[in-house]
């Protein structure tokens, strides 16, 4: 079966707020996604409250896959479904540029291993979720799982005459 793909251009929005550490003077972290993408430019200061500002952060492509239909279809029927954005420092910057955006839960837990510097799940826009639903209802298959059989001595089917050790060949045995 072929993969299918869809993709919606975003917008994000971030906030740098200011915090009391000894540390680091303020932080950052996505706060929305947005379906109606601005021709503002990024990185556009868009208000200033306090010690917390708001920037539109630019556009990114919310990319669907028909192969992950059913972790869509987990976030959805979370009753809360969420987008991930994540932020990675420009080298030698203190600006950030916007590299990914995600509808998938799994990719979202995994962004947090890859190293960006700020990853955070936002609430999904009502038009965005109908838009993944539309995409979950035409390419959603359910797949069986299939575990795989042991014969009694715990090797695996193929191997009927158990392990070999020893023979010339086998890794890391002369």
């Amino acid at each position: 079966m072929a993969m299918t793909e869809s993709s919606r251009e975003v917008g994000v929005i971030v906030r740098r707020s200011a915090i009391d550490n000894p540390w680091i003077d303020h932080i950052w972290s996505p706060i929305a996604v947005i379906d109606d993408v601005p021709s503002t430019a990024p990185w556009t200061v868009l208000s200033k409250d306090g010690g917390a500002v708001l920037y539109y952060a630019g556009s990114a492509f919310l990319d669907l896959f028909s192969t992950e239909t059913a972790n869509y279809r987990d976030n959805l029927a979370d009753g809360a479904p969420r987008i991930w954005v994540a932020l990675r420092r420009r080298e030698g910057g203190t600006d950030f540029e916007l590299t990914k955006v995600t509808a998938d839960p799994t990719e979202g837990e995994a962004l947090f291993e890859s190293g960006v510097d700020v990853i955070d799940a936002v609430p999904m826009p009502a038009e965005i979720a109908a838009w993944v639903a539309a995409f979950v209802d035409e390419f959603h298959v359910e797949r069986a799982f299939y575990k795989r059989e042991r014969n009694r001595q715990g090797n695996s089917r193929e191997n009927k005459d158990g392990p070999a050790r020893g023979r010339k060949g086998d890794y890391g045995h002369g």
